[in-house]
């Protein structure tokens, strides 16, 4: 059975960090759960079990299941740009961040496949959490104004050609990763090819990174 939270004879601040360790084991196991199932297979009893938590204690943080839904696609926005933010693109040469980003996004999604079933089940319900969500909009700016530095820097280098909009580039580098892995099964199976396998992966990534500075490059 969950454990029940109690904590008004605690001291304000380890209430405070009891429900800090709350929220975090709820968002986790939502996570999970809404990977696992998509929202409208999730069940907040299994959320609760999962996170060793009261479920009345769900509903007391995150108000109802699409709230919490939304509180996990903003938390899963907010640990890819964090990550990314380690990489420190601004201090490289533009050409070499450009290809480091593809190959991390493409890396990061391997890793964590809940992010793209995450995002296949935001996107059945035609994004309609995320548009009310302006953490998320103010989470993904800086990557956007931080591409747009880099390539501004490539151009006035002379290594860049003008007129990259790098909200389409961003997309084109998430996209061809996005694809491939969230419909690999498919498309294995159309071109009888196992497109999962280390080699398979290698390739992709290469032909990404080709793809990606063939376009922004001069010629």
């Amino acid at each position: 059975m969950p454990r029940e939270k109690t904590k008004a004879a605690l001291p304000a601040e380890l209430r405070s960090r009891d429900a800090e360790r709350s929220q975090q084991a709820i968002l986790l196991a939502a996570r999970d759960e809404f990977a696992q199932h998509g929202l409208g297979g999730a069940r907040v009893d299994s959320i609760a079990q999962r996170a060793d938590v009261n479920k009345r204690l769900i509903y007391y943080y995150f108000k109802s299941k699409d709230d919490l839904f939304l509180a996990v696609l903003e938390q899963a926005y907010a640990d890819i740009r964090a990550a990314e933010n380690k990489l420190n693109l601004r201090e490289m040469p533009p050409a070499q961040a450009i290809q480091r980003l593809t190959q991390f996004t493409w890396e990061y999604y391997i890793a964590h496949p809940e992010f793209l079933t995450l995002l296949n089940s935001e996107n059945l319900h035609q994004g309609r959490h995320l548009a009310m969500s302006s953490r998320v909009r103010d989470t993904n700016s800086p990557l956007i104004q931080t591409l747009a530095e880099i390539l501004e820097r490539g151009r006035q280098e002379g290594l860049f050609r003008g007129g990259v909009d790098p909200i389409q580039l961003y997309v084109s580098i998430a996209g061809m990763a996005y694809f491939y892995l969230s419909n690999n099964h498919t498309l294995s199976a159309i071109f009888g090819r196992d497109l999962m396998t280390p080699k398979a992966h290698h390739e992709r990534l290469s032909h990404m990174c080709d793809v990606i500075l063939g376009y922004v490059l001069r010629s």
